[in-house]
């Protein structure tokens, strides 16, 4: 099955939803505040636009989906005040696979239209909002049509399901990139990475005008090893609640491979400088507990227990994924035994997701 059709976050408001389980996501935005507010406050200040353009690419569902565009329209509002101007009128498309819940996303506009008079005082006419279903690895806008391009936690996902090669026996046991992984894993992986990154910056290049900006979070590593504990341990574990089941053919295992490549720093910059369109401005690393709550308030006495926190996040993100190749039978049992693995590691170590944040400018 193609990744277009199953690549998605899992929809609705339910206990189980990415809506109700994306606290971390969120936290990970509000990492980028200050490179977001330096990035616009440039585009503005060089010619404060009459009309701007932005786009959320892997804008998934929930209340996030309207978090950093409403940090985008706020710092715009600042400068142009500052500068003696109105608020632009605004075009913001939201972008996702077909399979995203855009149901959810305009049920909530309402709500986004009162926070945005609240923070700007503009009305609802100066700010329109489309959805766009599509793939962010083909072309979905006109051309020089975009001003400001956001993503974040979208890019490390890749286009194809099937990364490993056929014939490839010996990633057996494992449902990503692992410790054991031979090195033909590894680059079939990475190879995917660069040919769908590299396809990105070039339809981007297309859209965006000459100096339009754009700011991309990946969900990254620190080493330069891309089968290092800090990007693939969240997936081994889930490999081990699946394994320990007991019920899942070795066959449906061996040919299950998440469809992700977390990268590095240098090698976020080395595609970006290849590909040619762009100048990075900046590039930072910044790392989030897996548990969202850790030090928060906690809205429920479940959210005290960090398994409890990381199982649900893992889920919403993984289950479509999941259902599609081993059918929905499975989602109970294997969630509940990956809360118990999870706690059980979080208890003896630190556990974090690192990201990685760039910058840059379109060329003229």
């Amino acid at each position: 099955m193609e990744v277009v059709q199953v690549l998605c976050m899992k929809g609705g408001n339910g206990d189980t939803s990415y809506a109700k389980n994306s606290l971390l996501q969120k936290k990970v935005i509000s990492l980028t505040k200050a490179i977001i507010e330096e990035t616009v406050t440039n585009l503005c200040c060089n010619n404060f636009p009459t009309s701007l353009c932005i786009a959320d690419l892997g804008c998934s569902s929930g209340p996030n989906t309207f978090f950093a565009v409403l940090e985008v329209v706020s710092t715009v509002d600042k400068v142009g005040k500052k500068m003696g101007h109105r608020l632009p009128e605004i075009q913001v498309f939201l972008n996702d696979l077909p399979g995203n819940d855009f149901n959810t996303i305009f049920k909530s506009l309402p709500k986004f239209q009162k926070d945005l008079q609240k923070t700007t005082g503009a009305v609802a006419e100066s700010c329109f909002i489309t959805g766009v279903p599509g793939s962010f690895y083909t072309r979905l806008f006109p051309r020089k049509s975009l001003h400001f391009v956001h993503s974040s936690y979208g890019l490390q996902w890749l286009s194809e399901p099937k990364i490993v090669p056929p014939g490839l026996e010996s990633n057996k046991g494992n449902i990503y990139m692992a410790s054991s992984s031979p090195p033909s894993v590894l680059k079939a992986y990475y190879e995917q990475f660069q040919s769908d990154f590299s396809m990105f910056l070039r339809c981007r290049s297309e859209e965006l005008v000459e100096g339009g900006i754009m700011v991309l979070t990946f969900l990254g590593r620190r080493s330069d090893d891309p089968s290092s504990k800090e990007c693939c341990y969240i997936w081994e574990l889930l490999a081990v609640a699946l394994t320990d089941m007991g019920r899942i053919e070795e066959g449906k295992m061996d040919s299950f491979n998440i469809p992700q490549y977390t990268p590095s720093q240098g090698e976020v910059k080395c595609e970006i400088e290849k590909e040619g369109s762009f100048t990075v401005n900046g590039v930072e690393v910044s790392e989030v507990n897996w548990n969202a709550y850790e030090g928060e308030l906690c809205p429920s006495d479940a959210h005290k227990d960090g398994g409890h926190n990381v199982a649900m996040l893992m889920r919403a993100v993984a289950e479509p994924l999941l259902v599609s190749h081993f059918g929905d039978g499975i989602i109970e049992e294997v969630f509940s035994r990956y809360k118990t693995i999870v706690a059980d590691r979080m208890s003896k170590e630190t556990t974090e997701f690192i990201n990685v944040t760039v910058s840059m400018t379109k060329r003229g």
